[in-house]
């Protein structure tokens, strides 16, 4: 990743509303996996628990956490916004920090593009019948 693109990476999407949803590190992540875990009572829940926690985790005002835990958030909203803002903080995650299969498959068509091309700078080049070589002379023979 070149110097320049690192310093223009997006880590924070500001919301309509005044708050922010940023980007979390590994451990934030795994955090509010444990988190989540706690939280559910059977497999039907773990969508909108996972999401709560990340969410309690990513979405501040000013700078300071919006709530201080998963269940917080699973108390004040509803949800549909809970989804909601978590589709959006996987866009913002998704376009900082593509995954190598995302980028794979980005990559095959072009990949397919340029291996079927026509290339006609050098049509022919190598079409003619290769005779023998001519004998060198000289003390390298």
């Amino acid at each position: 990743m070149e110097y320049h693109s690192l310093l223009s990476r997006k880590d924070r999407l500001e919301l309509e509303d005044g708050r922010t949803l940023r980007l979390l590190s590994a451990l934030e992540v795994l955090e509010a996996r444990r988190e989540a875990e706690e939280l559910i009572r059977d497999d039907r829940e773990r969508a909108l628990c996972a999401n709560a926690c990340l969410l309690a985790r990513a979405l501040e005002r000013q700078g300071r956490p919006v709530f201080p835990t998963g269940r917080a958030v699973l108390e004040a909203m509803g949800p549909r916004e809970v989804a909601a803002l978590a589709r959006r903080w996987d866009e913002l995650d998704r376009a900082e920090n593509p995954s190598p299969e995302e980028g794979e498959q980005a990559a095959q068509p072009l990949k397919k593009a340029w291996s079927t091309r026509l290339m006609s700078a050098f049509a022919g080049v190598c079409s003619g019948r290769l005779g023998p070589s001519q004998q060198r002379s000289g003390p390298d023979r």
